[in-house]
This record gives structure tokens, sequence and C-alpha cells, in this order.
């Protein structure tokens, strides 16, 4: 097992050229496009949400409640003008 690792060894330290491997130019036009590509769903994603709008308001019932609630608190504060 180690007289193969070591024929392993020497055999590579021989051919240094063949082992050194780089991305080179295919390797940047396929992140450049990955990059490019994000671009582009990333505004469609945010064009997506625009239309969505707001969030929807509470429930009709829960503006009522509001609306009869600051009513009272309104004539409270006229009597306490008027007395």
């Amino acid at each position: 097992m180690t007289l193969l690792a070591a024929a392993a060894l020497t055999s590579s330290a021989g051919n240094s050229t063949l082992n050194n491997v780089e991305p080179g130019l295919l390797g940047f036009l396929v992140v450049a496009g990955i990059g490019v590509a994000l671009v582009f769903l990333l505004r469609s994603m945010n064009k997506q949400f625009r239309k969505l709008g707001p969030p929807p308001e509470e429930s009709q019932e829960a503006e009522e409640a509001r609306e009869a609630q600051a009513g009272t608190a309104d004539a409270e504060a006229e009597r306490a003008k008027r007395g």
C-alpha cells in the first residue's frame, strides 16, 4: 500500500504541469453568466413584489371598533371642553 502511494507521488512530481488545473476563461464566463442571470431574477422578483402592493388592512370589524373607540374619545373631549 505504501509502495503504491510512493509511486503515485513520484509520478505526479514529474508531471506537475498536467496536475495544475485552472478555471480559465470558461470558468469565468460561467460565473459571470450566473451573476447576470441573478441580476435579472432579482429585478423580476422586485417587480412581482411591487405588483402585490401593501398588505390588506385589518378586517372591517376591527376598523369599526377602532372608529367607535375614537368616537367615544372625541365625545369625552367635547364634554371636557364644555364642563
